[in-house]
């Protein structure tokens, strides 16, 4: 059985079982996925692929329980090449991070900073996605790392280092009511309009749980999956902004008027996850070093803590 045939296997199949498309990835010309395709086939003795005239539509049975082997060998192939580059080039590579938007925007700029100092030869690679795309990012090995919030420490096939604490902070235009009262309560947030993140992203499942709980229903008027987003509706007067302290940036946001909300909401904790059994290479594993120090640096960030 060669390699070159499972792995077009998994190109097709990421690639919504379009020969072109996995072909154009593999650099190949599509008879050639054709082929390896043929010839895995005759090889097993089974079809993998539902056919449509000479369209492939999906996986039979069979070819879902191949995929997921297929899948398994190709990491132990990566992790064995993992091995010996990590002895010959022990400072190149590419890393791949998959991420949300308010961790690439508000968080690893100064780590990504500091690691592309220690290791000037090593490609870095970001990938935005929603926090269920990360973890089917790890899972299928198209990225080393995903971090974020929601999802990764669930899913049993991944490994899970807990990075930060981080909550949230209400973001106002200055002269806001809100800010003249004594004491902030949700109470007293039910009375406006608010703007934050849409379920599955950043906490909000927490966020309304919170509510709840205290028989409260906040008139949320625009959720969105990125910060900026959320900022710049704040600034237009549609509503109160909560997000994630760490990403409120004093010499950006001047114009907005920032108030801690840690004793009304429960900590969240980021992530950085990787499939489980993957070989780390010293460049990742480190990595994962800089990302814990930059992020529990005492004042880099308003309303992180430490792990």
């Amino acid at each position: 059985m060669e390699l070159r045939n499972l792995r077009s296997l998994i190109t097709l199949v990421e690639n919504g079982f379009s020969v072109s498309r996995a072909a154009e990835q593999l650099y190949l010309v599509q008879p050639a996925v054709s082929q390896h395709i043929r010839h895995l086939e005759d090889e097993l003795g089974v079809q993998l692929f539902v056919r449509n005239g000479k369209r492939l539509t999906g996986l039979t049975k069979v070819g879902e329980q191949v995929v997921q082997y297929a899948r398994k060998a190709l990491a132990e192939t990566h992790n064995i090449l993992d091995v010996g580059r990590d002895h010959v080039e022990q400072s190149s590579g590419v890393l791949r991070i998959g991420t949300t938007h308010t961790q690439a925007r508000y968080v690893l700029p100064p780590v990504i900073k500091v690691f592309n100092k220690t290791y000037p030869e090593v490609e870095l690679q970001i990938h935005q996605g929603t926090p269920q795309q990360l973890v089917e990012m790890a899972l299928h090995d198209l990225v080393d790392f995903s971090i974020c919030t929601e999802n990764l420490a669930e899913h049993p096939q991944l490994t899970a280092v807990p990075c930060y604490k981080w909550n949230r902070s209400l973001i106002v235009q200055s002269g806001h009511p809100l800010l003249k009262l004594r004491r902030l309560t949700l109470k007293a947030l039910c009375n406006y309009p608010i703007i934050t993140y849409v379920f599955g992203f950043t906490g909000r499942g927490h966020f309304s749980d919170t509510f709840a709980k205290h028989g409260l229903k906040p008139r949320v008027v625009l959720s969105a999956a990125d910060t900026d987003v959320i900022k710049t509706y704040v600034r237009e007067g549609m509503g109160v902004g909560i997000i994630a302290s760490l990403a409120y940036t004093p010499e950006q946001d001047h114009d907005l008027v920032m108030h801690d909300l840690s004793n009304l909401f429960p900590l969240e904790v980021t992530k950085i996850a990787y499939l489980k059994g993957k070989y780390l290479r010293r460049y990742q594993q480190r990595f994962i070093e800089l990302f814990q120090d930059c992020v529990s640096e005492p004042g880099r960030w308003s309303g992180l803590l430490p792990v």
